[in-house]
């Protein structure tokens, strides 16, 4: 990067936080996070389905009800530990990246006001826009969430870090994603959009993909949109971020020729779904594909162990919208909104589906 996002400056394209102290402290809870839930949560898992088989219950039964999997998981103590520490990890996380970077809080604030009229790329907020009230929770527990606290774009970089156990310092996980984005058919990526792009890692990775195309990434968050904008500016990487509505997009009819979403429909509230896979639909051109990475949703068989973590995650996790994901049926809908439906590349995450939406 050519201008440090950080005070203490940066790893890469991570931003370092304002002290050494408060870098170790968070590189144990990311040890500690890898631990919940890479030797933890296999533990938690196997005495859960234990406590269900030594009852006579199936395991493999996605009609038995949450219910019945709670009751017999919350008697394997391992469980409810699994529990608090997951939540304690968490709090802990954003209490001390956000204390850290609100020490540099108006120097932030100041870069990010600077970067704004800065090129190479655009960044359009409308000053009138309003944020609804279903975009305002704090996601992943994340203060201020994604909408509300101005330093919210670098408390969510670095938070993030460490929610991916330091596998995306580099954003090795968005480029990933990126080089799997399925072109369409007949090859012709000029305008490329993503959609809930949050700061701009993805969007920046897809303008590495296609380096011709012009980019957009558009979220509901303007602290998200303009760290972004100033992450992609101090990298001199071409791209454009606007804060928009996914179910209200200011984008002309057949725009696009791919649109390309991580992670967006699980924090959407269900109602809210099939107007932004209408909106997709109206601003890709026939043809266009739709590529989408997210939460298992219904017709993927889940052991009751994830079940009762997705569950869990939704009410201890401030993910209040993914049970209701999870249980629809994704695919009928984007079929309903005009898409042609198929499966898309596995990512290393097999917990995500992959899909590519093709517009007809």
């Amino acid at each position: 990067m050519s201008e440090s996002m950080s005070q203490r400056g940066d790893i890469g394209v991570l931003p370092r936080p304002t002290g050494l102290a408060d870098e170790s402290y968070l590189e144990f809870l990311e040890a500690f996070r890898d631990v919940l839930l890479t030797k933890m949560f296999p533990a938690m898992a196997e005495a859960g389905h234990a406590r269900m088989m030594a009852q006579g219950l199936p395991i493999d039964d996605d009609t038995l009800p949450l219910p019945v999997i709670q009751a017999a998981f919350a008697q394997a103590p391992v469980v409810p530990t699994w529990q608090r520490f997951m939540r304690s990890q968490q709090e802990m996380m954003w209490r001390r990246t956000r204390a850290s970077f609100a020490q540099q809080g108006a120097n932030q604030i100041a870069r990010l006001d600077v970067a704004a009229g800065a090129g190479p790329g655009k960044l359009v907020i409308d000053p009138a826009f309003v944020v609804p009230d279903y975009a305002r929770r704090e996601i992943h527990l994340q203060p201020g969430g994604y909408t509300d606290d101005p330093i919210g774009g670098i408390v969510y970089h670095y938070g993030t870090k460490v929610f991916y156990q330091g596998g995306n310092d580099q954003d090795e996980l968005h480029a990933e994603l990126a080089e799997k984005a399925a072109a369409p058919a007949d090859g012709k990526v000029t305008n490329v959009l993503d959609l809930g792009c949050s700061v701009g890692q993805g969007t920046i990775k897809l303008k590495g993909r296609f380096p011709q195309a012009e980019i957009w990434g558009l979220d509901v968050g303007a602290p998200m949109v303009r760290y972004a904008h100033a992450r992609a500016a101090s990298q001199g990487v071409p791209v454009n971020f606007i804060q928009a509505l996914a179910e209200d997009m200011p984008f002309a009819d057949g725009h696009f020729d791919l649109v390309f979403a991580y992670i967006l429909f699980h924090e959407l509230p269900i109602a809210i779904i099939p107007k932004v896979l209408a909106e997709v639909h109206r601003v890709l051109r026939p043809g266009g594909n739709f590529v989408i990475f997210e939460f298992p949703s219904a017709g993927r068989q889940l052991p009751p162990a994830f079940r009762f973590m997705i569950d869990y995650d939704s009410r201890d996790n401030c993910e209040p919208y993914s049970p209701d994901f999870v249980h629809s049926d994704f695919r009928a809908m984007l079929a309903d909104a005009g898409f042609a439906v198929s499966d898309g590349p596995v990512s290393s995450n097999s917990f995500l589906q992959s899909i590519v939406a093709t517009r007809k």
